[in-house]
């Protein structure tokens, strides 16, 4: 059982890594989970287009894109995330990269434990969640 993040064709290494790692822990137990093997994959907007084209059929860039590989109740999985969106969607909600970044970190764990995020009430409910574990990560 591991939490892993991997940096692939960029130049970017995330700062507080460990802080991430432990909330990533601390979501996956509230909701009575067991944490298995997680990989983080930061990569860019061209490499999770051509993931988003080849695995889900759709043709756009996006942000984060997670494949789900639990076990009953252990959580296992892969979150692939873009640099380039997420350092636009910085700029948009005009947050810090950081920031950001760990939004979108919790966003795929949250995925992973089974939320979904395709009706509005669906995406309020995911952010209210992503803003009580950023609180909860600045509060470390």
């Amino acid at each position: 059982m591991s939490i892993r993040i991997f940096y692939d064709e960029i130049s970017f290494r995330l700062k507080g890594w460990k802080r991430a790692e432990k909330v990533i822990k601390e979501v996956i137990a509230k909701e009575q989970k067991i944490s298995g093997d997680l990989n983080f994959i930061i990569t860019n907007d061209e490499t999770l287009k051509n993931i988003n084209v080849e695995f889900l059929e759709h043709d756009y860039y996006t942000d984060v894109i997670t494949f789900n590989y639990n076990k009953e109740n252990v959580i296992n999985g892969e979150v692939y995330i873009s640099l380039n969106r997420v350092k636009e969607n910085a700029l948009n909600y005009n947050v810090s990269l950081e920031e950001e970044l760990f939004r979108v970190l919790i966003h795929g764990i949250l995925h992973l434990i089974g939320l979904k995020d395709s009706t509005d009430v669906e995406r309020n409910n995911m952010r209210k969640l992503e803003d009580f574990w950023l609180e909860s990560m600045k509060r470390m």
